[in-house]
Order: C-alpha cells, then sequence, then structure tokens
C-alpha cells in the first residue's frame, strides 16, 4: 500500500460492497453541487439557437461559434484551474469558479437588456461565454480534487464516477427545463434562472470544512504532468472522441436513412451511460482501471461499429445503447490510472490535465467525424470513432504490459542469489 492509500500499479484493492456504499454517501454532496453548477450550462444551452437567431438576427454559423466558445475556454483554462486547486485549495477554487458561474447568468441579463444594440449583446453574450468555459474548468477541477482528497485515492474512479453523473444528469435535465422557462418567460428568465443555481451550490459548498492543502516542494510543470499522465490521458481523448461523435451525427445518421425517432438512440445512451454509473461505478477501484477500462473501451468499440453497420433503427439504438455501458465507465477507469501516477499535492493539476485530454477529444471527435461524413458518408464516421476507441484499448493493453513486465523483471532481479530481496 502506498502512503496516499492506493495500491501498488496492477495490484488490486480488496473494497467491499459496503465500503463502496459509504463512499457514494460521501459523494453525494459533491455531486450535488457540481449538478448545480452545471445547470449554469444546461438551462441556457438548447436555448440559444432559438434565442440568437430571433432577438441578435445570427445565423446558425454564429450561433454555433457563440456555444462553442465555451468549450474552447475550458479547454485553454484547465492548467489555470488546476495550479488553482493545488495551490488555494479545492474549496476556494470551487466556490470562485461558482461565483463565475453565476456572473455569466447576469452577463446574459445584460446582454438581452442591450438587444437593440446587436454587436454589443454579441460581444456581452461571447465573454459570458468565455467567463462560463473558465467557471466550469474551476469548480468542476476543485470539486473532483476535494472528492478523492475526502474518499481518498483508492476510491478515485468512483469520484470521477458520480462527477460525470453530475454534469450528464444537469445537461439532460437542463434542456426541457430551460426550453420550458424560455417559453414561458423568454431569454432573461433562463439566465435569472443559470445564475441562481451555482449560487445555491456555492451556499452548499460555503458550509464544508476545506481540506487542508498539501504545497508542493517544486513548481510541478503542466507539461510535466501530461507526460506523467499521457496514456491514460492520450486513451481518454481517443474514446471521448467517440462520443462526441455519437452526440453530433446520431440524428444525422437517423435522418439519412429516414428512422423516426432519433431521440431516443441519444436517450438510450445517456440512460445507459447515467444506469452504469450509478450501478458499478466503483467497479474501477475494486477490480483495477486496466481491466474495467479493456473492457468498457471493447463494448465501446463494439456499440459504435454496430451503428455504423446497421440497416434499421431498432439496431442503431441497440448499438447507442451499447456505446453508452461501455463509455460509461471509461472516463474513470483510466482516470484511476492516472492518479496512481501522481503524488497528493499535484493532483489538482493531473485532474486538470487529464480533464483537457477529455476535452481535447470532444472537440477534435466531432469536427474529425464531420469530415469523414463529408467524404465517406455518415456511417464511416462512426466507424472511424470504434477505430479510435480500439487504438485507445490497444495502447491501454500496451501499458498494461509494459508495467507489469517491468515489475515482473524487477521482481526477478531482486530474488537473484545473492540479491536482497
Amino acid at each position: 500500500m502506498k502512503k496516499d492509500g492506493t495500491a501498488p500499479d496492477g495490484q488490486i484493492e480488496n473494497v467491499s460492497m459496503q465500503q463502496q456504499a459509504r463512499v457514494s454517501m460521501q459523494l453525494i454532496p459533491f455531486t450535488a453541487v457540481a449538478f448545480l453548477g452545471f445547470l449554469a450550462i444546461g438551462l441556457p444551452l438548447p436555448t440559444f439557437s432559438i434565442y440568437a437567431p430571433g432577438a441578435l438576427h445570427v445565423g446558425t454559423g454564429a450561433v454555433g461559434t457563440i456555444v462553442g466558445l465555451q468549450s474552447v475556454a475550458t479547454l485553454l483554462t484547465r492548467q489555470c484551474a488546476g495550479r488553482l486547486a493545488d495551490a488555494r485549495g479545492p474549496k476556494a477554487t470551487a466556490l470562485l469558479g461558482l461565483l463565475i458561474a453565476s456572473a455569466t447568468g447576469w452577463i446574459y441579463v445584460v446582454s438581452n437588456a442591450a438587444v437593440e444594440h446587436t454587436l454589443i449583446s454579441i460581444m456581452l453574450l461571447c465573454a459570458g461565454r468565455l467567463l462560463l468555459g473558465l467557471a466550469e474548468s474551476m469548480f468542476i477541477t476543485a470539486l473532483a480534487a476535494w472528492s478523492i482528497a475526502r474518499v481518498g485515492s483508492r476510491y478515485a474512479g468512483q469520484a470521477m464516477a458520480w462527477s460525470g453523473i453530475a454534469m450528464y444528469a444537469a445537461l439532460a435535465a437542463g434542456a426541457p427545463i430551460g426550453l420550458a422557462i424560455y417559453r414561458a418567460a423568454g431569454f432573461p428568465a433562463v439566465a435569472v434562472c443559470s445564475a441562481l443555481t451555482p449560487l445555491a451550490g456555492a451556499a452548499i459548498a460555503l458550509c464544508w470544512q476545506a481540506p487542508p492543502v498539501q504545497q508542493a516542494r517544486d513548481r510541478e510543470s503542466f507539461i510535466r504532468m501530461l507526460r506523467v499522465i499521457w496514456v491514460p490521458g492520450l486513451g481518454m481523448a481517443l474514446a471521448s472522441s467517440g462520443a462526441a461523435t455519437l452526440g453530433a451525427f446520431m440524428s444525422l445518421r437517423y435522418s439519412n436513412e429516414a428512422w423516426p425517432n432519433a431521440g431516443f438512440a441519444l436517450s438510450a445512451f445517456g440512460g445507459a451511460y447515467i444506469a452504469v454509473r450509478v450501478l458499478f461505478g466503483g467497479l474501477p477501484d475494486r477490480l483495477g482501471g486496466y481491466r474495467i477500462g479493456t473492457c468498457s473501451l471493447f463494448l465501446e468499440a463494439v456499440g459504435l461499429t454496430v451503428i455504423s453497420l446497421a440497416a434499421r433503427p431498432a439496431v442503431a439504438l441497440l448499438g447507442a445503447c451499447i456505446t453508452g455501458l461501455g463509455y460509461s465507465l471509461v472516463f474513470p477507469s483510466l482516470g484511476v490510472e492516472a492518479m496512481r501516477r501522481v503524488p497528493g499535492e499535484g493532483r489538482g493539476l493531473a485532474i486538470g490535465a487529464y480533464l483537457a485530454c477529455f476535452d481535447l477529444g470532444l472537440a477534435v471527435g466531432g469536427p474529425g467525424a464531420g469530415v469523414m461524413a463529408a467524404y465517406r458518408g455518415v456511417p464511416a464516421a462512426f466507424t472511424a470513432a470504434a477505430g479510435a476507441t480500439i487504438v485507445s484499448l490497444a495502447l491501454l493493453c500496451a501499458d498494461w504490459w509494459n508495467r507489469n513486465g517491468s515489475r515482473r523483471a524487477a521482481h526477478g532481479k531482486a530474488t537473484e542469489p545473492g540479491s536482497t530481496p
């Protein structure tokens, strides 16, 4: 056992179901705060495509740019958020991020008030999206580091699983609620609600005791951290490109084939994803990140392949469900392996680097799939996504073999005659 509570690489901790239940109870408050923070993203997101063309007279390309600014800002600020969480502590970083998320809602309100001055209104809207990207980086990175510090590194996978539940649940719940508010009271009401929900999360987190800040002896380099976790990080980027492809092109796959109810396929993916996270989120901690990661990546590749080959909507629906089942535990499984490689005082920066890899996969996966779909057809985009997932699987298997081979070689050398065991 290591000092931080984790098992040596390749060894599996004996974690009982009772222990996992107790850990889950400790993680639920963090999940609730993250959910409230992500509602600042989920509530207004589906309304932009209606509000911006009607009120600001912009096209779909401009809408896509406005929406995408948040993802760009999130990716570029992961390093800053991780360093801040390590240097100032996860509580201060999470509270600051939630407050910034709340401020973006009020910026939306001001933007709507200036709607007669189109350019100013658009600039304010863009500023709000950029700030929201920074806010997301700060509060999700800090809450992830804080939750792992609370339950211990041996439960890092379970903590990451619950973090993902908060994000996807907020996006899934926020879309219909945001649209309902928009239809009933307009965009300003949506903006106010998106400003109030992170404030509620901050009020909850404010009551918690802050964990001690572990000061690192040397300032860790973000690039060096990426080198340390590059295998799980690259694996996560490749796997998340599959999810980006499904989210961007599943509806088009149905539309091109004149299949009805494309929304059911997306719901099947999301439902399977959340169900596995809730029921089996602790498996990477119990059975090891390598084992669960390889099984999960294999399932994801199978699901994406089924979608690409589907000749009927029921088969595509099945493929979406299998993809959700597989993709669900990729993030915590590879996250467990990433966290094994870093000390506790660098956990915030490591989480920031790992999340940046996740963001990169989402950012590149959609456009890359678009290029493939344009030249080879939509089914080919899903085939390429399956190929990326298989590369991730091969990378993880090679890393497992190398690390275990090195350990076996070291063990054999230590037990040679004349050596000290």
